[in-house]
């Protein structure tokens, strides 16, 4: 008799369904539950350790394939360790080893294992700690975990938090699903503060953009923030009804931060048009594709010159604050209006952890709602001024890692990101085929491959136009970024750098935040792009210097 036909078969009836949802009632069931369990962190755990390439190398036609089934079936069909099982042999082998030291491409990282644990203690006490009744103590906890992070972010004094960390009437922050809804709430808080509900006019948030407009005689509010701002500063301006036209680009400067005087002109342009209100300023503290930080503190000058809500956008640079050694490159942030900060980034937390804090407790009275069963008016529900309905307590597990990692804990971390992007950036500049384009402020670089045939050369002889040049080496740089990621033993990204004045520039992308990766990997990173280049794209390539 198989194995099959010897298991009961699988129903799905109330006795079944009560022991889903039921504690271990014995000693068997409870040692099957930690069976499972250890298959889970020790199976999963044994994967990430052994398999440090990013991911099998099968086409995404074929995992499709795979996975074309559109029926639920009427009855179960599989038990909980058949699941488990079938995720740790078959999913996880063909989904992206982030936890690779060769992962070194995105703001997605290994992350300490214990958040496996934490995680686990979130789901299982299942708290929504936007409600006082489906959380209590949560709530209260969380309160104090978003007081650490702002005290961390604008350092006032400690009166100010005894007065508001426990103060049902004052929000110092909130938590969101991730960076992007955290962007969008603190931009949601400048526009109904722009455009507030008073006793002379209609405001934004109940009667609308169009009527709050037309009410004062505007025709346009606009939303300024440097050409290497994060896409969801559009996406935000599109939620809120300004229109994503709405956001002007400000060009950056040769260190790719944001120009200050073009900055000043264009406020002043703005504001000399009656027409025109200004609803923010966003300062960036780690661009997305160099890890430039504008100059936070000359930002916000001009935008208490202009009466101008000033955000800065942290989500990736935030937790440097907390590096003795390099916490001052984040100076200015303090002067802030509002934060956002993303915790899967170098919080080194899981995913679904997003961030927004505000300078002034009752900054987040603009965006209040309230329902009869729940966020009544005089309530203490964090949902009162929450862009979220429900979600995870997320709190738990970051107040826990700090407690954990402690302050020098995590400037380990983060010492080691930027120390090891700065060595990186020298070995590309010892390589004669790399030349560096953007050299690391924090922990992120750009750089690309530039074969002998296609380099500039006062003495050269080369007949090549600087426009072929320049899509020659975009095309080779973005074959090498490609090939390297199929073959799946390392993995950096790509970006089109995009500035004024220069032409789009295809790079390749290193983050670098894996405490795992050494200077070794990065050299033997370096060294299959140059193999990729000399084995599958020179030859196809009519230059006369195809090798280094």
């Amino acid at each position: 008799m198989t194995e099959q036909k010897r298991r009961p078969q699988l129903v799905a009836d109330h006795e079944a369904l009560a022991r889903t949802f039921h504690q271990p009632e014995n000693e068997q069931s409870r040692n099957v539950l930690t069976k499972y369990m250890e298959q889970i962190l020790f199976g999963l755990h044994d994967f990430l350790r052994e398999h440090v390439g990013i991911t099998e190398e099968i086409p995404l036609k074929e995992l499709a394939a795979q996975f074309s089934s559109s029926t639920i079936a009427r009855t179960p069909v599989k038990r909980l360790a058949d699941v488990i099982a079938k995720i740790i042999e078959e999913l996880a082998p063909q989904a992206v080893n982030v936890s690779s030291p060769y992962f070194i491409g995105h703001m997605t990282s290994a992350i300490p294992f214990f958040m496996v644990h934490l995680s686990t203690i979130v789901a299982a006490l299942n708290q929504n700690p936007v409600k006082l009744e489906t959380s209590k103590v949560v709530s209260v906890y969380e309160r104090q975990v978003l007081a650490k992070v702002h005290r961390l972010l604008f350092n006032l004094d400690e009166t100010f938090y005894e007065t508001h960390i426990q103060r049902p009437e004052s929000t110092l922050g909130s938590f969101v699903e991730d960076g992007t809804l955290a962007n969008l709430s603190a931009l949601w808080v400048a526009r109904n503060r722009l455009l507030p509900a008073t006793s002379g006019s209609v405001g934004a948030e109940r009667d609308g953009m169009a009527n709050a407009l037309h009410d004062r005689g505007l025709r346009r509010v606009t939303i300024l923030v440097s050409q290497l701002g994060h896409y969801s500063i559009r996406k935000s301006a599109g939620v809120l009804g300004l229109g994503y036209d709405a956001v002007t680009v400000i060009p950056v400067d040769r260190a790719n931060r944001m120009d200050l005087n073009v900055l000043q002109r264009t406020l002043e342009e703005h504001c000399r048009d009656p027409e025109t209100a200004v609803m923010a300023v966003i300062g960036i503290a780690g661009t997305t594709e160099t890890g430039a930080v504008d100059p936070l503190p000359a930002i916000a000058r001009i935008c208490r010159e202009f009466g101008v809500h000033f955000h800065v956008d942290a989500a990736w640079g935030g937790p440097v604050l907390l590096s003795e050694r390099y916490g001052h490159l984040l100076k200015g942030i303090e002067l802030a209006d509002s934060v956002t900060i993303d915790g899967h980034k170098q919080f080194y937390l899981p995913m679904s952890n997003g961030m927004v804090f505000f300078k002034d407790p009752q900054a987040m009275d603009a965006v209040a709602y309230h329902a009869a069963y729940i966020n009544r008016p005089g309530s203490v529900d964090l949902g009162i001024r929450s862009l979220v309905g429900s979600r995870a307590a997320t709190s738990l597990v970051l107040g826990s890692a700090l407690d954990i990692m402690g302050a020098d804990g995590y400037a380990l971390l983060i010492d080691h990101g930027i120390e090891t992007a700065r060595a990186f950036a020298e070995e590309i500049n010892r390589r004669s085929m790399f030349e560096l384009i953007t050299a690391p402020e924090l922990n992120i670089l750009t750089y690309r491959l530039v074969p002998d045939g296609l380099r500039e050369s006062k003495e050269s002889n080369e007949t090549i136009s600087g426009e072929s040049r320049l899509r020659m080496l975009n095309h080779v740089n973005i074959q090498i970024q490609r090939l390297q990621r199929e073959a799946g033993n390392s993995f950096v990204s790509r970006t089109t750098l995009r500035r004024s004045g220069q032409p789009d520039t295809v790079v390749l992308r290193v983050v670098l935040m894996n405490p795992r990766t050494t200077p070794k990997i990065l050299n033997a990173i370096l060294d299959e792009q140059e193999s990729i280049y000399l084995d599958s794209i020179a030859p196809s390539l009519r230059l006369k210097s195809l090798t280094p």
